[in-house]
């Protein structure tokens, strides 16, 4: 059988170039437009003052000069705090997976029963992802007292915006023969779901979930610095009083602890996959 050869003339080398090179053009400008935007919004907040930032240098230097070394001598003090702080971050992130789990497939566009239930759902998160978790700390330390309760609905109530976002999306790119298959057997819409759909997302899911219990973490150690509990509210008694070598030796122990939970997210990750 003889071969055939598919040979591209030089026009059309020269065609495919061009677009290459139109594609290439229009991603430049493209990105000195968000470098110019970034220039503007820099000098805007200072950060280009160079003479602000030179002085700054010395009182920087001198505050790092009094946190050494860091003083570890009231560190039993702190393992509550820090146990706090982890079961706060653990059960404000299942409070928001077990929340947009059920708001997802409403503010999804190929499971919502109707457009408006569609609208109400994303405005819903959309409204819940605005209010960042210190305004929601606040008002909760207000509502229940310090503590870390306030701090768990806080965090829980500000990742069902975020989670149920993703959670959102993901529904939207499933494969939809699955889908369609269900649905031609008769299936209902909540079997759909259960056969069609959680089968294709759930490794998804889970991925986005270990990924906000880390930023649950890092957040609940914020959290207590409006008096909702934690090691933040021992960070925030220290530098209160200006105790700035226990303040870098507590900052320390939250470092190792946020490297302990991201390892232990890692092996999670590679468990669900």
């Amino acid at each position: 059988m003889k071969a055939t050869h598919h040979n591209a003339t030089p026009d059309k080398y020269i065609e495919i170039l061009d677009v290459f090179n139109r594609g290439w053009l229009r991603g430049m400008v493209q990105l000195g437009g968000v470098l110019v935007v970034v220039l503007i919004a820099s000098h805007y907040v200072g950060l280009l003052n160079y003479a602000v930032l030179a002085d700054g240098l010395p009182a920087i230097q001198t505050l790092f000069g009094e946190a050494f070394p860091p003083d570890f001598t009231h560190w039993q003090q702190w393992v509550k705090p820090l146990l706090d702080t982890l079961a706060m971050s653990i059960v404000g992130t299942a409070l928001a997976v077990i929340f947009s789990l059920l708001i997802a497939f409403l503010a999804a566009r190929n499971t919502s029963p109707h457009p408006l239930v569609f609208q109400v759902a994303r405005v819903t998160l959309n409204a819940l992802r605005a209010i960042p978790e210190l305004i929601l700390g606040i008002l909760f330390v207000a509502a229940v007292g310090f503590g870390a309760l306030p701090g768990v609905l806080a965090l829980g109530l500000h990742s069902i915006g975020m989670v149920g976002k993703f959670f959102a999306e993901a529904i939207e790119h499933v494969d939809e023969a699955p889908v369609e298959a269900a649905r031609a057997a008769g299936a209902s819409p909540l079997q759909v779901i259960l056969h069609g759909v959680l089968p294709q997302v759930l490794p998804q899911f889970a991925d986005v979930s270990i990924y906000r219990w880390e930023y649950n973490f890092r957040a609940s150690t914020v959290m207590g610095m409006v008096g909702a509990g934690g090691i933040g509210f021992e960070l925030m008694g220290s530098l209160r009083i200006m105790l700035y070598q226990e303040v870098l030796a507590i900052l320390l122990v939250i470092l190792v602890m946020v490297t302990l939970v991201d390892g232990l997210s890692g092996v999670l990750r590679k468990r669900f996959k």
